[in-house]
């Protein structure tokens, strides 16, 4: 009997083509949405390797019901969507995709903000609406991104990356980390700091029981006036309602946001109705290239699970 492997959504024939040639490959139809509970729940009965999402909420419930399984290989860099204790409990190793996402995601971290600070989307839809008259001196009028100050929280390989392109822009980095880094052209700064001197803060942590909600009504009141907030980590991170209140009363000028607390994020969010804030799907890693990459890892993971090799970016 081959192992069986269950993959939580659709993923292209070439990501699983090689994992199909000696495993039984199980995989949820769908490609815009995830296994339903009762479906992860149902097939984690009998398989012994599941190939996860960020989405798919995988806890003690699931390991109890899998008494096969070997591994969860989670296609995403951050792994809070998986409780650790439970799988080490269990004996179930868990890897997720490190590395090879930090350029694409340091480019749509560098996109959001000039995106915010220049009202990108705002503008684009009023040439469509027909809004747009005509040039007047103050219309659309932003921010400026070259020579400000950029503080990064959560100084990691995409931090690095996002400093080298605001380095072309001639800002001023600071960053805030548990570890202070020996970097050129980069400041520490303590985070009250960072969050009182900086015009674009950029959120770049994991998500944790220490970093959750760590930007809230305290935090935002520190920042400028004329500052954006940049959030292209975890929704948990920054209260969403404070961060509401503090744009519709304008103690900040902006937000660019990627990620939301739930995703998708409800459309009556009281955030979606405010002008001076850009949002994207959570796309941060979304390049072709990248995607399959971060595949390629989830199955490389999977392979040398089931042959008793040496398992890379195993988190637990």
């Amino acid at each position: 009997m081959k192992p069986i492997v269950f993959i939580t959504q659709k993923l292209p024939d070439q990501a699983v083509a090689e994992l199909e040639e000696q495993y039984e490959v199980r995989m949820w139809p769908e490609e815009n949405t995830p296994a339903p509970r009762e479906k992860l729940l149902e097939e984690a009965k009998e398989a012994h390797a599941l190939w996860t999402m960020l989405s798919d909420r995988v806890d003690s419930e699931v390991f109890e019901a899998a008494p096969n399984l070997k591994i969860v290989s989670n296609l995403a860099v951050g792994y809070n969507n998986i409780d650790l204790e439970a799988a080490h409990k269990h004996g179930v190793t868990v890897t997720n995709t490190p590395d090879v996402l930090t350029e694409s995601t340091a480019d749509l971290t560098f996109a959001l903000l000039l995106a915010t600070a220049r009202r990108v989307i705002e503008a684009e839809k009023a040439v469509r609406s027909g809004d747009w008259q005509s040039w007047t001196p103050m219309g659309m009028t932003g921010q400026n991104v070259g020579g400000a100050t950029l503080g990064i929280i959560g100084m990691g390989r995409i931090g690095e990356a996002v400093a080298r392109r605001a380095k072309g822009f001639g800002m001023d980095i600071l960053y805030h980390n548990r570890t202070r880094r020996n970097l050129e052209d980069v400041r520490y700064a303590e985070f009250e700091e960072l969050l009182k001197t900086s015009d674009y803060v950029v959120i770049l942590t994991p998500l944790t029981p220490e970093t959750k909600g760590m930007i809230g009504a305290k935090e935002l009141a520190m920042m400028k006036e004329s500052a954006c907030l940049i959030n292209v980590a975890r929704g948990g991170i920054v209260d969403e309602m404070a961060l509401y209140e503090a744009l519709k009363e304008k103690q900040i000028w902006g937000a660019g946001l990627d990620v939301f607390e739930q995703e998708p994020v409800p459309i009556d969010h009281p955030l979606l109705t405010l002008p001076n804030v850009t949002v994207l799907p959570h796309i941060g890693s979304a390049t072709v290239q990248t995607r399959l990459e971060m595949m390629a890892l989830n199955a490389e993971a999977i392979k040398a699970c089931f042959e008793n090799k040496s398992v890379k970016n195993r988190v637990c």
